[in-house]
């Protein structure tokens, strides 16, 4: 089964948004990122993971296959499928998951095939797949700003041992590595 990737961009103190809703402070570097340092991550994945928050967050869902970032399969983990399916491309088109994280996990890894699922966004995802035990490795890119309140990435996280894979260091942001533990 392909390894699941998680993570995010976090603020010093752990949020990924302050208490409005806001992340811009996280990514005042996004020109810088797509470079190396997206490429990397791009040639790892084979197919990404989001939940609807994440998908409803484009303007136009019809965006993701004219230019996201990432082309390949996308899976949404969802309780409410859109009526309409989005645009899609020879690349990257989307599933939609009803029946659960471990499903939508199932999905990903099927259509990511040797390569990647990266999880795209998400504390509520991110959280779900930590806890139900689905992520093989976690990235997690820090950014020297500190929110003071807001969403935290790991305010519900199990209790999990890590193993460093490696550090980073992109500008400001400091992007950290880790394989999860598993117990035995």
């Amino acid at each position: 089964m392909a390894k699941v990737i998680a993570g995010m961009t976090i603020s010093l103190d752990g949020f990924i948004a302050d208490e409005r809703g806001d992340h811009g402070m996280l990514y005042s570097d996004f020109e810088e990122l797509d470079g190396p340092y997206l490429d990397e991550v791009r040639e790892v994945t084979g197919a990404a993971l989001m939940g609807r928050t994440t998908f409803d967050g484009a303007e136009d869902p019809d965006g993701y296959a004219d230019g996201y970032e990432f082309q390949v399969p996308i899976v949404v983990l969802t309780h409410d499928p859109p009526a309409v399916e989005p645009k899609r491309n020879d690349r990257l088109f989307f599933s939609f998951v009803t029946a659960g994280v471990e499903a939508a996990v199932a999905r990903a890894a099927e259509l990511a095939g040797d390569r990647a699922v990266t999880v795209i966004g998400g504390a509520d995802l991110n959280q779900q797949l930590l806890a139900a035990g689905l992520v093989d490795e976690l990235w997690v890119d820090v950014m020297p700003v500190l929110l003071g309140d807001g969403l935290r990435l790991f305010e519900r996280a199990p209790r999990l041992a890590l193993e460093k894979l490696g550090v980073v260091d992109m500008g400001a942001r400091t992007s950290l590595r880790f394989r999860v533990l598993r117990p035995g």
